[in-house]
């Protein structure tokens, strides 16, 4: 008589599965209840979920057909997710954050989910924009500046309540970000209530708080006279700087600063990118656009130049900074790319998963 097998204890199955991707612990949370609570506390003591990178790739014409990929830095795997559900009928674009907008005459699309699958739809602001700096802040979206050039105002702002499904218009933009109110001049953070727009080149900031609706500043965000271009982003609720050393042409390096206390408090250095990596993805003559993503305590550097290579860094215990090259799997999809975060757990991945219209497939790079 064959003898029976030995089971599996949870201790075990919690080092086995922080070993497994994060898309195949999906249907091995359904096993059983003990695989349940082992795949729960592997994630939660072992090897947490880390927040994920979203690209979409999306053909320059009408109907613009999507691909989605995500990076999941937990499991240094690449999924493509392919979804039945309708693609965007116009040109997406990137908070680089966690938001994915589009933005016609008609209307004002925006997605906030982890997967980027489910879009909220909003009539159009009532100020035609180009190109202008959008952000999330709580249950609202900022539009702010990027106006035609028939328009009153290039530096109109507007803010829509996703609760009450209107808009309702806010104080300009700073005069003095007249001539840079499009967002490839600007970066843009969220921090609590607050909107800050960073003017890339030389670190000028304007801080809009979304609850008086008033802007503060000018302030001073550029970290040194060495740094050329510099980008805000939020780590949690930390306001921080991400900057390119040395001049067009010949950078010397990428480092990340932390803002202390209130703007114009000073910054302290939290780390610097490798020199490899600087050369990997920034050095050499194709430099285009630098382009950060900033989710979690990840922070995602690419060269728009360079599509096939990107640098991952996570700010551990917001102090250690961990440096990874990461081969990008959406490069050879072609058409434009855009990319953002993705704050990704398993109840998003199991409603995803079991849905009828998405499929996940690993993607060796």
């Amino acid at each position: 008589m064959a003898a029976e097998e030995a089971p599996i204890h949870g201790d075990i199955l919690e080092a086995i599965f922080s070993h497994v991707p994060l898309i195949h612990l999906v249907p091995a949370s359904h096993v059983s209840k003990s695989w349940n609570r082992a795949v729960s506390s592997s994630l939660a003591h072992v090897r947490p979920i880390k927040p994920w990178l979203i690209v979409l790739t999306q053909k320059p014409r009408a109907p613009h057909v999507t691909a989605l990929h995500a990076y999941d830095p937990r499991s240094h795997v690449w999924l493509e997710i392919k979804h039945r559900t309708c693609h965007p009928s116009s040109p997406v674009r990137s908070s680089h954050s966690k938001l994915l907008f589009t933005l016609t005459p008609s209307e004002f699309a925006f997605s906030l989910d982890a997967l980027h699958l489910d879009w909220h739809r909003a009539p159009s602001p009532r100020v035609w924009r180009t190109d202008p700096v959008v952000a999330c802040v709580g249950q609202r979206v900022v539009v702010a500046g990027g106006a035609c050039e028939f328009e009153d105002d290039p530096l109109a702002v507007e803010m829509y309540d996703a609760e009450s499904r209107a808009w309702e218009t806010c104080q300009s933009m700073p005069a003095l970000l007249k001539g840079s109110t499009a967002s490839s001049w600007l970066s843009v953070a969220v921090a609590g209530e607050i909107m800050h727009v960073t003017e890339k080149h030389s670190g000028v900031t304007y801080s809009f708080d979304t609850m008086a609706k008033t802007w503060k500043g000018p302030f001073d965000l550029r970290p040194d006279e060495s740094v050329f271009h510099c980008v805000t982003g939020t780590l949690g609720e930390r306001l921080m700087v991400a900057g390119v050393v040395g001049e067009l042409g010949n950078v010397r390096g990428v480092k990340l600063w932390e803002v202390q206390g209130g703007l114009g408090s000073g910054m302290e250095e939290v780390g610097e990118m490798p020199k490899e990596m600087v050369r990997k993805v920034l050095g050499g003559s194709e430099l285009g656009s630098m382009e950060v993503t900033w989710v979690g305590d990840f922070v995602y550097v690419r060269n728009t130049a360079k599509a096939e290579e990107l640098v991952a860094c996570e700010v551990v215990n917001g102090v250690r900074c961990e440096w990874r090259s990461v081969r990008n799997a959406a490069v050879n999809c072609g058409g434009r790319m855009v990319v953002c975060g993705g704050d990704v757990c398993m109840e998003d991945l199991q409603r995803a998963v079991l849905s009828e219209n998405r499929i996940f497939c690993m993607k060796q790079v």
